[in-house]
């Protein structure tokens, strides 16, 4: 019960809590999930749209429904005999908005807050603005011009004591003694300001409840509406005052702007409103995770998925904690869950060429890397090399993707990773002087220089040791070609202190502590430098074929063959079979089905090239060009956004719409201006989310309003439209192919929330947008419709109906695919090339997935006579059974060549065939 057949990710928020969501159990129960995967649940800021952004982990979420609502929620799902998944997001908190007690008391108390310890703070920095305090970077300008402007005021909060108001909504806590200097000259509470300045936070709550009393009356209202008044910064006396006031605090109150260069804390990537939680310390750890122990000894849920376990300064530790913890609470949870051990899936993206390690005692990855495998295999490599040709050509830069990933690297290392890096150096530096010989001499600007060189060429989001001695080496061979002869030194030392060369001890070179401290700055740093230089940078430039830049890849090469998807199937199998398959994720940047119809442009190149030739010709007229002071000027969009643009409408255009739907078109267009507008500062070259550039973003989307709904729309759509017709078949095709690979491959297939049907959006937010029910409910009642061809029918792509029937066959042959061995298929005859089959057996049953692949191709170049020649040979022990068609029933007894491929595509692009003998025997039993 606690491994999952199926599952499905609802996203909660105020608007779809728990209720919502036990609404929905009996439609997901009948069409074959076996388990809800909800975002976080624990209590989240206020308004909080994802649950990322936890702020008490110790509560469930109230905005959800809290625990009652949870607790219904869960008597639904067990009723229905499903259960329940949670995401867990143990390295960081939201500390936003005075939303987290546990912040804002580090904020009033530093380092003698009872919760200081559970935030990575570096206290000891050689800014001496920030000795001892913590950098808080929430203005939204300079102090200065905040405190002139008049946005800081000094407000009483009632039992909270006194704080500081930032522009009348953000409260800025002020610590107790600065309070007490504050309150001292007024003689109504002079005696509370004694004992508050040597309070401490298990003394202050009854002094500061005090102090609302006093001002409560008469004498104590006066008062403090005198030291109110005398801290009012719009005059000067009252600024001083105030600014005095901020110098005494344990923060240093900022710019939001300064954060990416004096940082002094860990955030999560580098958003300075999360912050990141040291649960390597056991006491962090306990607190942490004390409700979810208790929400598992209870049987209320049944596995986690673990949020970005590369941030953890210790990832292997923590997985393997957490599972003997939950282990530890097994045999008190409710008959019959006690049985099996809970279900841990982590959010990881592996590298070209990386391994999970088999240490961690996990079940897997949340699905990343099976997204990757399986929407490589629907493009056609040769054709992807095509267009990478055209790319270059008509945008004029012919770096591949490692060039734009090194050069992104290096620009968010100077601009939004600058305090991190800087942590880093510092932690290097301390190495060096520790050193017995020859490091005291290494200087800081050395170590920055050498430092930027290996963190510019690191692929990998994260350094384990031994097991990535590959990766290591191409880093330090690729950092010692760009570094002159003299820093070839310091490099190697670097490397030895980082671990980057395996098999050297660095401990005796340097104390233990200060390489601890490096190492461990070094691999929380390489995290977050990885994913934004890729997936949030590098793949909003480099757009040959948009399909292949979904988070989890690195398209450097073309697509692989099906020889390496069977490869990475049967290791998959051995060593992975419980991890987590998924196409689609609340992170992804474009929809399953809009990547499957994008797919298809490689293989119709030539088609794709006179399309984009005529577009870029045609729309030159509708650029804009600019003038920037002290600047080139340029014209918008440029080439590359402008290319993007095209291909996102080729992917987004919703199912069913019409051109002349003029209500349809410029909802889509609102859509597409989002992403636009996303799209342009993620790429960080003309406009970013530091320095937003409104004339470069406002010429963009007047180029795409005029696409969609101006004067151009006429031509346009049409073409569009006209391009799509095309498309179609093909991009139906990869859309059921890619379904199939995800519920018969090894692994736990992940449906994420609405994509049962087609699935055509963009990056967040617009895939997170409500999920139509009442069309998903009906659509159960529809049957599988084999079509008359294939090529041509427009009724082809029923994902649903392909999902409950395949979870059904799930369900009733558990052993085959959950732990059942993955056979490769060989196929034989002229179009062996387009399809991909396999074998699942375990217990003497047998179940085969075929599916076409390179439609568009196959359907330009092969006529019908080529089908008689090409079979899919069966494995050996299944020579002679009978077969049936899982999707609609027929029964079949392939001939001593195998299954004719004719018999298997004839109504569908997809097959799944069950024996015959299997079936009668697994059925019975349910």
């Amino acid at each position: 019960m606690n491994t999952p057949r199926a599952t499905v990710r609802l996203q909660l928020h105020r608007d779809f809590g728990f209720d919502a969501a036990a609404a929905c159990v009996g439609y997901y129960a009948e069409l074959g999930i076996s388990h809800y995967y909800l975002s976080p649940v624990w209590a989240a800021r206020p308004g909080s749209m994802h649950g990322y952004d936890v702020v008490d982990p110790t509560r469930i979420n109230p905005e959800l429904g809290g625990e009652a609502a949870l607790m219904r929620l869960v008597k639904n799902l067990r009723q229905a005999g499903m259960g329940l998944v949670v995401d867990l997001v143990p390295n960081h908190m939201g500390i936003a908005g005075g939303a987290n007690r546990y912040w804002d008391s580090v904020l009033a108390w530093g380092r003698g807050s009872p919760w200081a310890g559970w935030f990575d703070i570096d206290w000891e920095v050689a800014d001496p603005r920030l000795h001892g305090k913590l950098l808080w970077p929430v203005l939204g300008e300079p102090c200065d011009e905040a405190l002139a402007a008049g946005h800081l005021a000094l407000h009483f909060e009632g039992r909270e004591g006194l704080a500081l108001a930032y522009r009348n909504s953000l409260r800025l806590p002020l610590n107790a003694a600065s309070q007490a200097e504050l309150l001292a000259p007024l003689p109504v509470f002079a005696e509370v300001a004694v004992t508050l300045a040597q309070a401490t936070p298990a003394t202050a709550p009854p002094i500061y409840a005090g102090l609302a009393d006093l001002v409560a009356g008469k004498e104590g209202r006066a008062a403090k509406d005198t030291l109110l008044a005398g801290c009012n910064s719009k005059n000067l006396a009252g600024r001083r005052r105030l600014q005095a006031l901020l110098a005494r605090q344990h923060y240093r109150l900022s710019w939001w702007r300064n954060a990416a260069e004096e940082i002094n804390w860990r955030r999560f990537f580098e958003v300075a409103e999360l912050a990141g939680v040291r649960v390597e310390a056991d006491e962090v750890f306990e607190a942490t995770h004390a409700l979810l122990f208790t929400l598992y000894e209870r049987g209320l849920i049944d596995g986690v998925r673990i949020d970005h376990i590369d941030g953890l300064a210790e990832p292997g530790a923590y997985v393997r904690k957490l599972r003997q913890r939950l282990a530890g609470l097994q045999a008190a949870r409710p008959a019959p869950l006690d049985a099996e051990p809970a279900w841990i899936v982590v959010e990881k993206i592996l590298s070209p060429g990386e391994v999970l390690p088999s240490s961690w005692d996990i079940d897997g990855t949340t699905g990343y890397d099976f997204m990757d495998q399986a929407g490589a295999l629907l493009h056609y490599g040769k054709g992807e090399l095509v267009l990478r040709s055209l790319w270059a050509e008509l945008t004029g830069d012919t770096r591949a993707l490692d060039g734009h990933v090194q050069a992104a690297r290096l620009q968010l290392l100077a601009e939004n990773f600058g305090g991190e890096f800087e942590g880093l150096v510092r932690a290097l530096h301390a190495c060096a002087m520790d050193a017995p010989l020859g490091g005291r001499d290494l200087s800081p600007n050395a170590i920055r220089r050498v430092l930027r060189a290996v963190l510019g060429a690191f692929r990998r989001y994260r350094s384990y040791g031994p097991e990535d001695a590959g990766a290591a080496a191409d880093a330090l061979q690729a950092a010692r070609a760009i570094l002159a002869a003299p820093d070839h030194a310091l490099l190697d030392e670097l490397a030895r202190w980082l671990q980057l060369c395996p098999g050297e001890d660095a401990t005796e070179a340097v104390s233990s502590r200060a390489q601890a401290l490096a190492l461990r700055r070094f691999r929380q740093l390489t995290p977050p430098l990885a994913a934004k230089s890729v997936e949030d940078t590098a793949f909003y430039r480099y757009g040959p074929l948009l399909s292949r830049n979904e988070v989890g890849s690195y398209p450097l090469d073309p697509a692989p063959d099906a020889a390496a998807f069977h490869e990475a199937m049967v290791q998959r199998a051995s060593a992975w079979p419980r991890a987590m398959l998924a196409t689609a994720t609340h992170d992804h940047k474009r929809g399953e089905d809009a990547r499957a119809r994008i797919a298809v442009l490689s293989e119709v190149p030539d088609l794709w090239e006179q399309t984009l030739r005529k577009w870029v010709a045609g729309h030159a007229a509708l650029r804009t060009r600019l003038s920037r002071p002290g600047q080139e000027a340029l014209t918008a969009p440029v080439p590359a956004d402008q290319l993007m643009l095209y291909q996102t409408l080729v992917g987004a255009w919703p199912a069913g719409l019409s051109t002349g739907d003029s209500q349809g078109v410029a909802a889509l267009a609102k859509r597409v201006a989002g992403w636009q507008q996303k799209a342009l500062r993620e790429a960080k070259l003309y406009s970013s989310w530091m320095l937003p550039q409104p004339d470069y973003e406002d010429a963009c989307e007047r180029f795409l309003m005029e696409l969609l709904q101006g004067k151009a729309s006429q031509d346009f759509l049409g073409q569009l439209a006209g391009l799509l017709e095309l498309l179609a078949p093909a991009a139906r095709c990869n859309s059921l192919a890619q379904t199939l690979l995800r519920l018969t491959c090894p692994g736990v297939p992940d449906l994420y929330q609405g994509c049962e049907l087609a699935d055509f959006s963009l990056v967040d937010p617009d895939n997170r947008r409500r999920v139509d029910m009442a069309v998903r409910q009906a659509g159960l009642e529809l049957p599988w419709r084999p079509a008359q061809d294939w090529r041509t029918d427009t009724l082809l792509n029923d994902k649903q109906v392909l999902i409950r029937q395949t979870l059904e066959l799930r369900r009733c042959h558990p052993a085959v695919f959950c732990g059942g061995d993955y056979l490769p298929l060989h196929v034989t005859g002229p179009a062996a090339g387009h399809v991909l089959a396999f074998a699942r057996q375990a217990a003497g049953a047998t179940a085969i997935t075929a599916v076409l692949r390179h439609t568009a191709r196959l359907a330009r170049f092969l006529d019908d006579a080529g089908w008689a020649g090409t079979r899919i040979e069966l494995p050996a022990a299944a020579q002679g059974a009978q077969w049936s068609d899982a999707l609609n029933g027929r029964v079949h007894v392939p001939g001593p060549g195998g299954l004719s491929v004719a018999t298997v595509f004839a109504g569908a692009p997809v097959a799944l065939w069950i024996s015959h003998a299997a079936e009668s025997g697994s059925v019975a039993g349910h």
